[in-house]
C-alpha cells in the first residue's frame, strides 16, 4: 500500500494522449474533438483535432499545482463547431491516488454522456516526481535523527540546559575563610543570657525563713547550753500551807 504525503504546492504533469471510441455527434462530416481539464481554479484546453472523428490524438502536456485535499481532475470532451455552439461529447473524473502514491499513471478513463451512457475514453499519462517523499515546505516534521557518537549529541545543537552548566574549571574557588573553629569556640560561645547558678544554688535556693536554729531552740541541744534549773537543795520540803493568795477555807 502506497503512502501519500502532503501534496500542497507540489507539481503534477498531465499529458493528454488521445481519445478512443468517442460518441459521434456529427451526422454528415467528421467531428473535431478537443479536451478540457479542470483542477481547482486551473483550467486547460487542448488544441482542436480537426477531423479527429472518434479517435483523435493530441499529445499535449499540462502542469498543475496540487492542492491538499483535492485529488481528482475533471475532464470534458467537446466537438468544435464553426457555426453553432460546441457539442458536448462526454465527461469523467480522473483519480490521482495511484499517481500520487506511485509517481506514474497511464490509464484510459471512461467518459459518460449527460444521461450517464458510455461516451468513449480519454487516455492520460501523469507524472508526480515527489511520490513517497515527505513534503518539506508544508508538512511539519521534526529534526532528522542522527546516530549519536561518543562525545556528540544526536541533535544539530546541544540542548540548552547542557550548555548552561559551567565547565568544572568555572566553579568558584575555595572559601577564603579558615577551617572549622575549635569545639570550645564553636559550642561555648558567649551567651547574651546570664549563666546558670551552680548546682548547689540551683537545687537548694535560699529560703525566705530564718534557719531553724535561730527561730526555735532545738529541744535536742546539749544541757550545757542552758543554766541549771533552780531546784531546792536536797532534803528541802515545801512548808505547809496556807499559801499566799490561796482561797480562805469555808
Amino acid at each position: 500500500m502506497s503512502i501519500v504525503y502532503g501534496i500542497q504546492g507540489q507539481i503534477l504533469e498531465v499529458t493528454v494522449v488521445a481519445c478512443n471510441k468517442l460518441k459521434d455527434t456529427e451526422w454528415i462530416s467528421r467531428q473535431d474533438p478537443y479536451v478540457c481539464l479542470e483542477y481547482g481554479s486551473s483550467k486547460y484546453r487542448t488544441r482542436t483535432c480537426t477531423d479527429g472523428g472518434k479517435n483523435p490524438t493530441f499529445q499535449e502536456k499540462f502542469v498543475f499545482t496540487l492542492i491538499e485535499g483535492l485529488r481528482e481532475i475533471n475532464v470534458v470532451v467537446w466537438n468544435s463547431n464553426t457555426v453553432n455552439s460546441d457539442d458536448f461529447i462526454g465527461s469523467g473524473k480522473v483519480q490521482l491516488q495511484k499517481v500520487l502514491g506511485q509517481g506514474y499513471d497511464d490509464t484510459a478513463w471512461p467518459l459518460q454522456t449527460k444521461r450517464g451512457r458510455h461516451a468513449g475514453e480519454v487516455r492520460l499519462i501523469m507524472h508526480y516526481a515527489n511520490a513517497n517523499k515527505p513534503a518539506t515546505s508544508h508538512a511539519q516534521s521534526g529534526s532528522p535523527y542522527v546516530t549519536p557518537t561518543p562525545g556528540s549529541y544526536p541533535y544539530s545543537a546541544a540542548p540548552p540546559h547542557v550548555a548552561s552548566h559551567p565547565p568544572p574549571s568555572a566553579y568558584p574557588a575555595p572559601s577564603p575563610y579558615s577551617t572549622v573553629p575549635p569545639p570550645s569556640a564553636a559550642y561555648h560561645s558567649p551567651s547574651p543570657y546570664p549563666t546558670a547558678p551552680p548546682p548547689s544554688a540551683a537545687y537548694h535556693p535560699a529560703s525566705p525563713y530564718p534557719p531553724q536554729s535561730a527561730a526555735y531552740p532545738s529541744p535536742y541541744s546539749s544541757p550545757s547550753a542552758y543554766p541549771p534549773p533552780p531546784y531546792p537543795p536536797q532534803g528541802y520540803s515545801y512548808p505547809p500551807g496556807p499559801y499566799p493568795g490561796a482561797y480562805p477555807p469555808r
